[in-house]
């Protein structure tokens, strides 16, 4: 298992409790390299949004037990953050919240002549995500996603 992966979920381990105790969602934790630095990132979020009180207080109670165990070998920027409007779908709470509502996609390879859907999302499974709009219903491989989110309109 690469060591990213390993500091990631660590790192989801050591937040659980934290998470629970606040009533929060753990939406993701990322540790990526952008621009020469490393950045430890926990996504996280609750039924009406989340505030900056709620990610400066689990920052400053991950930082504590992230010091503590200093599994983490690299210097890194921890950042704890809402995962915005426009967050990917990626665990299957994600697609169940969002069945029934507008979704935007983009496809490795064309579907149908189409690379891009913004279609209702009406079903999901392991392996394919289906999709309603004015052409009909359309199944679409999850290996043949590059992106998927809930749609933002105005």
């Amino acid at each position: 298992m690469a060591l990213t992966k390993q500091y990631e979920e660590r790192t989801t381990e050591l937040l659980a409790p934290i998470i629970s105790e606040n009533e929060l969602e753990l939406v993701d934790v990322e540790f990526v390299k952008e621009a020469g630095n490393w950045y430890l990132r926990a996504y996280i979020d609750k039924p009406g949004g989340v505030t900056i009180d709620d990610c400066e207080l689990v920052s400053r109670a991950i930082e504590k037990k992230l010091d503590e165990e200093d599994f983490i070998k690299e210097s890194y920027i921890l950042e704890v953050s809402s995962p915005g409007l426009t967050r990917p779908l990626k665990k299957p709470k994600d697609y169940e919240r969002n069945i029934g509502r507008l979704i935007d996609i983009r496809l490795f390879r064309a579907v149908g002549g189409r690379k891009e859907f913004t279609a209702t999302l009406t079903a999901y499974d392991d392996q394919t995500v289906t999709v309603t709009d004015e052409t009909g219903e359309t199944v679409l491989e999850r290996k043949n996603i590059s992106l998927i989110r809930q749609a933002f309109t105005e």
